[in-house]
């Protein structure tokens, strides 16, 4: 039997519980589920229809600036005191009896996309309006993080023919690069650098998209040049929002690579906008982890990338139902947050989808209306809020030494995002408006 984890790029894996055996929590099993019924959530003025539950959640209480942002600062110190010498974070060590299969290329992959992410984190937060204790260290390990990847992003290659966990790293970097590509303006050399980089994400990208369209990270098939893998509507909705962010700073990615990754998603949309979790289960639909429940964290990724990218079926009720989904239905994402198996979970949900998932829900937040975006902010803060441990981290999925670091950055990446005091995230426009 052919064994598939695609997920996002901190849990896609196979799990080997001893040398010789292969476990079997590793897919999604093909199995019979019960029919589910729609659920549509009742809006202000609006009764819900008999038998529906009502999914839209009660006005939160506001969180103050000065909470937001003291758990930044508690999020930062734990980041700078993590760095590696070599300017990077994250490293293949903490092992656990059930580690992924990963070669030296693949943890070459996970550190780079991990530095990406706190390097983007790091540069959002230490913003103009930044109340950080100490930006001056802040900046030396921005500066730090930006060289490593500069460094080491034109050496990300694919593992061998059956991993190629080197697309996140791809996906993620670009979004450091649009960042530190804004960083110093006024250093044209060092941006027409930070722009050759992007164009070689996109070279990279282009080589290990998926033969049916859009980006997964294994190939279980053929091990062929273009990868034979089962591309992941999650996966290719990242690269896509890179892609967008590029896009804005003058970096137009390959027209035919945006349009086959929007297809991709595309045809993983079920009718009520959860979305399978990969193309291979497309006769499968009413599997649980293709149901709401299971869809929580992907939906958010996979809407605000296509609505960035101009899909006007993608409405502002659209974002509204899915955000009101994931935040009344939050347990279901959370039954399965620091589960050592991914997909144990009820709906077969992995934990390393919680933060993922609340970092693109705060990307569709910034797509609404300015009047409607404060009654999310402040629901996804407080949930964030709740998650932080004592050491100022956040994290999901235990994942050798990187589910602290990448934890931390979209939870960052997310409460700054959640600041109603500052202005909206960068991919806030999109083509609806």
């Amino acid at each position: 039997m052919r064994h598939r984890w695609s997920g996002p790029w901190v849990g896609a894996v196979v799990v080997i519980v001893a040398p010789w055996i292969e476990a079997s929590a590793d897919e999604p099993q093909r199995a019979a589920a019960a029919p589910a019924r729609s659920v549509t959530p009742k809006r202000e003025g609006q009764e819900a229809s008999p038998g529906k539950p009502d999914l839209h959640p009660k006005a939160p209480e506001p969180v103050p600036d000065a909470e937001i942002v003291g758990s930044i600062q508690r999020g930062v110190d734990f980041l700078l005191e993590d760095q590696r010498d070599d300017g990077s974070w994250g490293s293949p060590e903490r092992t656990k009896e059930l580690n992924i299969t990963a070669g030296i290329g693949s943890h070459h992959a996970f550190r780079v996309a991990v530095t990406s992410l706190c390097v983007s984190a790091l540069i959002e937060v230490s913003g103009p309006d930044s109340k950080l204790s100490d930006p001056a260290a802040v900046r030396r390990a921005i500066e730090r993080g930006e060289e490593f990847l500069l460094r080491e992003l034109p050496l990300v290659r694919r593992d061998d023919p059956m991993l190629i966990y080197n697309v996140w790293a791809h996906a993620y970097a670009i979004q450091a690069l649009v960042r530190m590509h804004g960083r110093l303006p006024q250093d044209k050399a060092r941006q027409a650098r930070i722009e050759q980089q992007i164009r070689g994400q996109y070279d990279r990208l282009g080589r290990y998209e998926s033969a049916e369209g859009g980006w997964g990270y294994y190939d279980f098939g053929a091990g062929t040049q273009r990868p034979n893998s089962d591309s992941n509507c999650f996966v290719s909705a990242a690269v896509l929002v890179g892609f967008y962010e590029a896009k804005q700073i003058g970096v137009s990615p390959p027209e035919k690579l945006v349009k086959r990754g929007l297809e991709n998603i595309v045809s993983q949309r079920k009718p009520d906008f959860s979305y399978l979790y990969g193309l291979y289960l497309r006769y499968q639909p009413m599997m649980g982890i293709n149901r709401p429940g299971g869809s929580l964290g992907r939906t958010q990724a996979c809407n605000a990338a296509t609505r960035l990218w101009g899909d006007r079926k993608v409405t502002d009720e659209i974002l509204t139902e899915w955000l009101d989904r994931l935040i009344t239905r939050n347990g279901w994402l959370d039954m399965g947050r620091k589960r050592p198996i991914p997909h144990e979970s009820h709906f077969m949900v992995a934990g390393y989808f919680y933060y993922f998932g609340h970092y693109y829900a705060t990307l569709c937040v910034a797509q609404l209306p300015p009047a409607k975006q404060p009654f999310y902010q402040d629901h996804l803060a407080r949930i964030l809020l709740s998650h932080q441990e004592r050491d100022g981290s956040w994290f999901d999925f235990p994942f050798y030494n990187y589910h602290q670091q990448y934890g931390t950055a979209f939870a960052l990446l997310s409460l700054q995002h959640a600041r109603k005091a500052v202005p909206p995230a960068r991919v806030a426009t999109d083509g609806h408006r």
